[in-house]
């Protein structure tokens, strides 16, 4: 009996299972790259194209996966917005002096260098967290400086899964897509209730159409009965 291990096995051991969920977050964060990164980027072979991703912050897996990868990507993304406050607080001591030059040396000696130390470290703790569970830097510069701004107002449920219809092929697993909660989302429309005509309203028309016809055909009649008059008179 498998008492106090929650979770999914998948089919691997713990270290490769533990890679596996580690890549896949890191994808999912890499998919919010800037299109410019793909400019002229190539395959190993020098030849082939890497393309861009054609959905930003959504990735394609199994639902098992999916399901498993979810609480590890909320981690990281509450990691990153709860180290927003501090950098914004650091950058009231920060200076815009470029490293090692005089103005630059001199705001290091100061006490504004202390105050800056002082805000800016529960934040480099926060990207030294999320690093040590993503191992990419790329991905952690990703996170924090464009992916967790996102989330600052929701408190949590930052993905979705989604399944999907069509099985994967080769081994007929079910698919479903991880995604960013409010970049493809769906508006769902209220539909208008159509505008129906009254019963009496409609007897009217029926009416007035039928009083109407009998009167243009009385003069069709009356035409053709004088047009036959005169011929016989000629």
């Amino acid at each position: 009996m498998r008492h106090k291990k929650k979770g999914r096995r998948l089919g691997r051991s713990s270290s490769h299972r533990k890679a596996m969920l580690r890549n896949l977050a890191t994808g999912l964060f890499l998919t919010e790259r800037d299109e410019s990164y793909y400019e002229g980027l190539t395959m190993a072979d020098g030849k082939s194209v890497v393309n861009p991703p054609r959905f930003k912050g959504r990735v394609v897996t199994t639902i098992q996966k999916a399901k498993e990868v979810k609480p590890l990507v909320e981690k990281c993304i509450t990691i990153a917005k709860n180290s927003i406050p501090h950098e914004e607080a650091a950058e009231e001591f920060a200076t815009d002096a470029e490293r090692n030059t005089e103005a630059w040396r001199q705001w290091r000696e100061s006490e504004k260098w202390q105050k800056w130390v002082a805000a800016i470290a529960p934040a480099v703790t926060a990207r030294r967290r999320v690093f040590a569970m993503l191992r990419d830097k790329e991905a952690v510069e990703i996170l924090f400086d464009d992916v967790a701004h996102r989330f600052v107002d929701r408190p949590g449920g930052y993905t979705r899964v989604l399944r999907l219809a069509e099985p994967r092929l080769g081994d007929a697993g079910t698919q479903a897509i991880l995604e960013f909660v409010g970049v493809h989302d769906r508006v769902s429309q209220v539909s208008q209730k159509p505008a129906f005509v009254d019963d009496d309203a409609e007897v009217e028309e029926d009416t007035t159409a039928e009083a109407e016809a009998p009167a243009d055909e009385e003069v069709v009649a009356e035409g053709g009965e004088a047009e036959s008059t005169t011929s016989e008179e000629e």
